[in-house]
């Protein structure tokens, strides 16, 4: 049994952030029901697909759910949500605050109404300060939060990550919130109002090493962990290629330096312990980077793996379907729908007593709207009424 079987999660989140926080969910064995608008989530026109609505960014981020699709500017549609809230034990969205008490569906309303609701609020910002109600993007949220700025360092040009990372980050951050407001529940009998602000979640997440120095006052270093910032932290280049090589503890290093007929080099006192190194991480990894380019790319994995220093290849983001551990361990899923062909997903990574969730494929617009109103009480008669005058939505034909 997966451990969220039978908690039931209203999602009104589009884009990657929420959709990726409630896949986490359905992950895990929830019934996650995705609400939409009329046009559906954004990331349903994507990229490359195979049928329309049904694209490659949409596919990354909502497997395993349902679609309902209602135009919540009609009083109609918003009573009908309410039927599906009142059967779920989260709620969660990605609006902008200023935005829900218009559709009735702000925190106090609903907490208000169904007590032992979790509401869950996705915002780019934190309520409680000057930036309060604005948008944000993953783009604006690694700029202000540092990311860019961190590159910049590294490398001399502010660049972004090419990874929607605050977006999947905060995700998984908001997946962990959720969990611990319904273990709250469980011991109190109450919901709550849970904030997931972007902007402080990946500051929270950048300075974890990057605050460094200035964790004391005065600092003591400038802001920036030096290991992870000198332009020679990448793969090296060996004489065929590429590979991620990582000596760290001093026995690696002296293993290290051992193999490549420099032994005194470990008794530098630029390299003699870990502060040392830390110190001299450019240096360090520039001379180690020498000796690796003397070598092929096989010649190194058999002697890291010989010394016992970590080390692996780079892989193509093409090749990790035919990883042979990912393939061992049946990690990508395929699926063979009617319309679309045969589609892969990469599986849920997470297994518990052996156990993990099948992948089901990703939901149409709208797919689900009648059997999920049915289900929640909203006679047929009435949800054929609200199909008509366009207040729900199913697929054509």
């Amino acid at each position: 049994m997966l451990p969220l079987q039978g908690v039931k999660v209203l999602d009104l989140s589009s884009v990657v952030f929420g959709p990726l926080a409630s896949q986490t969910l359905a992950d895990y064995g929830a019934e996650v029901i995705k609400v939409e608008p009329p046009e559906g989530d954004s990331t349903r026109h994507t990229g490359p697909a195979a049928e329309p609505g049904m694209a490659a960014v949409f596919l990354g981020s909502n497997r395993s759910k349902k679609s309902v699709a209602l135009d919540l500017k009609q009083g109609a549609a918003r009573e009908a949500l309410m039927a599906l809230v009142a059967q779920a034990d989260v709620f969660m969205h990605s609006m902008r605050p200023q935005k829900l008490g218009g559709l009735g569906i702000d925190p106090q309303t609903l907490i208000e109404r169904f007590p032992r609701l979790v509401y869950a609020g996705l915002h780019g910002f934190s309520q409680h300060g000057p930036y309060a109600g604005r948008p944000a993007y993953d783009d604006v949220i690694q700029g202000m939060s540092g990311l860019a700025s961190l590159m910049q360092m590294q490398s001399g040009e502010a660049r972004y990550l090419p990874t929607i990372a605050a977006d999947k980050t905060c995700a998984l951050v908001a997946a962990q919130a959720i969990l611990a407001a319904l273990f709250r529940r469980e011991r109190t009998g109450q919901g709550g109002f849970v904030e997931i602000p972007m902007f402080e979640t990946m500051v929270s997440f950048n300075l974890v090493e990057h605050l460094y120095g200035n964790h004391f006052e005065p600092p003591l270093a400038e802001a920036g962990y030096p290991r992870v910032l000198t332009p020679w932290r990448r793969p090296w280049r060996t004489a065929d290629g590429h590979i991620c090589m990582m000596p760290y503890t001093s026995l690696h290093w002296r293993r290290f330096f051992a193999e490549v007929g420099e032994p005194a080099l470990a008794d530098d006192p630029r390299f003699v312990d870990i502060a040392a190194r830390t110190r001299h991480i450019g240096e360090l990894l520039a001379l180690a980077g020498g000796f690796v380019a003397r070598g092929s790319t096989a010649h190194w994995l058999a002697t890291c793996e010989r010394l016992e220093i970590p080390a692996a290849p780079v892989n193509r983001l093409e090749d990790l379907p035919r990883d042979p551990h990912l393939a061992a361990t049946d990690f990508f899923a395929e699926l063979d729908d009617p319309r679309m062909g045969r589609l892969r997903f990469p599986g849920v990574p997470v297994r518990f007593d052996g156990e993990r969730a099948p992948v089901r494929m990703p939901p149409r617009l709208g797919e689900h709207t009648r059997e999920s109103l049915v289900a929640a009480g909203v006679p047929g008669a009435h949800v054929d009424a609200l199909i008509a005058d366009g207040a729900a939505i199913v697929p054509s034909a």
